[in-house]
């Protein structure tokens, strides 16, 4: 692959993440659509539209996930600035935190108390859980279809572009292997936390963790209540 060095990444680049950050969730570019334009929504190729808010809205699913991990305990920094750093920088930092996990627990330590924001995240699953996967639908959707009136092509030009940009450009192969990882972490992780699901609904999730995203939605919508 060849890129920017991290120490050099190209104004263009940043640029584009800018342009790709303003367009999250594809909130203006849904409103610019409906005939609000009190903010335009910079015109970028669908497929890195696309390819971006796929990987955010999967991050923003993992949230919950963490919080409710067993195992969390293990980890003695904060829980709300891993995240984070997988929100906003790359979700390498769960590796870390993968291995972390594994140690033994400390047989004096009290259960792990939970933030103000997991406890949000936690009670709020459902919602995550509906938000983020439509996200993702949107995502795929809009990568293939959208801006069609911009003059992007088809399936097959789009398909060549995003081939061309994966190995081209940082921010695009960094969004490959977060797909990669979360593709790893996420049936590892609710395999883990199989307990925290409704007993009637353990053998769905458990047969359907291994679907990227599809089995995370489904880990949130069988939590069971809980005050987190």
């Amino acid at each position: 692959m060849q890129g920017d060095p991290v120490w050099a990444i190209s104004q263009a680049t940043i640029s584009d993440l800018i342009g790709l950050s303003l367009n999250f969730f594809f909130i203006l570019p849904l409103l610019n659509s409906a005939g609000v334009h009190l903010l335009e929504s910079p015109v970028l190729h669908p497929m890195a539209e696309g390819l971006f808010n796929f990987v955010i809205a999967w991050t923003v699913l993992f949230a919950p996930l963490l919080f409710t991990d067993s195992r969390r305990d293990r980890f003695k920094g904060s829980l709300d600035l891993l995240w984070g750093s997988q929100m906003f920088l790359t979700n390498t930092f769960l590796i870390p935190y993968m291995a972390i996990r594994l140690n033994d627990p400390d047989k004096d330590q009290s259960p792990p108390q939970t933030s103000k924001l997991g406890s949000v995240l936690v009670r709020g699953a459902s919602i995550v859980g509906l938000t983020s996967g439509l996200v993702c639908i949107v995502s795929i959707a809009w990568a293939l279809f959208g801006r069609a009136d911009a003059g992007f092509g088809g399936i097959e030009e789009r398909w060549q572009y995003v081939q061309s940009y994966v190995f081209s450009e940082r921010a695009a192969y960094a969004f490959v292997w977060d797909i990669l990882l979360y593709s790893i972490f996420q049936p590892w992780l609710i395999g883990d936390n199989i307990q925290n699901v409704k007993a009637d609904s353990t053998e769905f999730v458990n047969s359907v963790r291994f679907v990227p995203v599809i089995g995370l939605v489904a880990y949130l919508f069988c939590l069971q209540d809980r005050d987190a």
